[in-house]
């Protein structure tokens, strides 16, 4: 950038004054790197309430209940069927009135909707079921 000033006289010495944008471009470096180091980190989690360790083993161990959820997004309770979402939510609200919950290990086929796996959770949450585990996790990697 630059500029001339003076007289255009015909001696030659024109005076140019040139702009220094070294310490404009230094403080825009300076702010860009506070704009940064300020940015909070992304972290890409999900916070759960996880019930504190027992240093106790329980008396009576827990049965587990395998809830599987196919291809074809159809839900297995133990290997049978449920036809219906009404009798998948009494299944789990049985399951959440016994004394000792029993365990459930949900494992959804990766080609399963994932409508109806959140359903699923949601409905165990919904029944006050608290041990839940989703297994086979391995085949979405």
């Amino acid at each position: 950038m630059g500029m001339n000033v003076g007289s255009s006289s015909g001696d030659g010495d024109d005076v140019m004054v040139d702009m220094n944008t070294t310490p404009l471009i230094d403080v825009m470096l300076v702010l860009l790197v506070m704009l940064i180091i300020t940015i909070p980190i992304q972290l890409h989690s999900v916070n759960m309430n996880m019930p504190p360790p027992s240093p106790n083993k329980p008396l009576v161990e827990p049965e587990i209940v395998k809830v599987d959820i196919d291809e074809n997004s159809v839900v297995y309770w133990n290997g049978v069927p449920v036809p219906s979402h009404a009798e998948l939510e009494a299944k789990m609200a049985a399951a959440a009135a016994q004394a000792v919950q029993p365990e459930i290990h949900l494992r959804p086929n990766k080609q399963a909707k994932y409508s109806v796996v959140a359903y699923v959770m949601a409905a165990s949450q919904r029944a006050g079921l608290v041990k839940m585990g989703i297994l086979g996790h391995e085949q979405f990697l």
